[in-house]
């Protein structure tokens, strides 16, 4: 009877993974077909609807930030269309592998949040690189600034990467938002992914004085000069912080390490007894399931603590 009922879950998992893929393709396909047919005027309405779409769409704007911030491309449908495709074959795997009702919703949940995870991930690397050389990149900024008369932010952010004395990581968000604020014409949503690719407050109090000089014109060197003093103050301070953030992040990998190295060690020694129990046992896959859970959560407060701190 268990496992009629585990062969049935299969089937239904796999039914659902081929129907969601098939849709995928009709909706890609039926897509293009209708851009190829629909002229100048239909497409402008469906620009401006999907733009209002997104406008209302927090969950799909948080999204779409932390992709264009990071320079990947994919959108925030096929992203969270791809996550659901990764949750659904941990699910399959979980009861293949594990063959319980339970382990099949863990591993949906867990795969599932997996590509968020590795985004979020890759946004706070970014973070931790640029964090010291922000200083700099302000001052150099400032000094473009001045020389171009206090007048144009576009032309100083020109200049300073023209300069090309900026870091690598540096370099290409400031590249990025100058692009942004030159083609796209959404000052406001290009700031906020740039204040995002650095994640502290001083780029948030950058992005803010950008902004005013972007839309009332204002000779903002004041406040550039403020806002460098008050950082340089600060610098032994964020130091300080870039040590936590170090020991955070070794806290939160040391039990993957930890727990690859147990297995390994038993694997090593006793190989037949060490597949007894941790592949065949239902008891050891349990564990190994739950050891899991215990790693993801890690690593989730892990990234929410150095969110805190940056």
């Amino acid at each position: 009877m268990l496992k009629l009922t585990i062969l049935s879950l299969v089937g239904v998992l796999f039914l659902l993974l081929f129907v969601s893929f098939r849709y995928g393709l009709l909706v890609w396909a039926d897509t293009y077909s209708r851009k190829r047919r629909l002229n100048i005027k239909t497409n402008r309405w469906s620009l401006v609807s999907s733009k209002q779409w997104t406008r209302l769409s927090r969950p799909n704007q948080h999204l779409l930030d932390l992709l264009l911030a990071l320079g990947w491309r994919l959108n925030p449908q096929g992203f969270v269309t791809c996550s659901l495709l990764i949750g659904v074959t941990g699910s399959v795997a979980g009861v293949l592998v594990f063959q319980s009702l339970r382990s099949a919703i863990i591993l949906l949940l867990i795969l599932g949040c997996l590509p968020y995870l590795l985004l979020r991930m890759s946004l706070i690397n970014r973070q931790m690189k640029t964090r010291l050389e922000f200083l700099p990149a302000v001052e150099l900024f400032y000094q473009s600034y001045l020389i171009t008369g206090c007048r144009h932010i576009r032309i100083a952010l020109q200049k300073t990467l023209e300069e090309r004395r900026l870091p690598g990581e540096v370099q290409v968000v400031f590249d990025q938002l100058y692009r942004n604020l030159s083609v796209k014409g959404d000052d406001e949503g290009s700031l906020r992914r740039f204040s995002l690719s650095f994640g502290n407050m001083w780029a948030d109090y950058f992005g803010s004085i950008l902004k005013v000089a972007l839309e009332e014109g204002n000779n903002v060197s004041d406040n550039l000069k403020e806002l460098i003093s008050d950082m340089r103050k600060a610098q032994l301070a964020n130091q300080v912080e870039r040590n936590r953030l170090l020991e955070i992040r070794i806290a939160n990998f040391a039990p993957i390490v930890f727990m690859a190295l147990f297995i390994g060690i038993n694997f090593r020694l006793n190989p037949t007894s060490s597949y007894q129990f941790y592949i065949l046992d239902a008891g050891g896959r349990s564990m190994l399931l739950n050891a899991v859970i215990m790693l993801f959560g890690s690593i989730m407060m892990g990234l929410y603590l150095s969110k805190r701190k940056i």
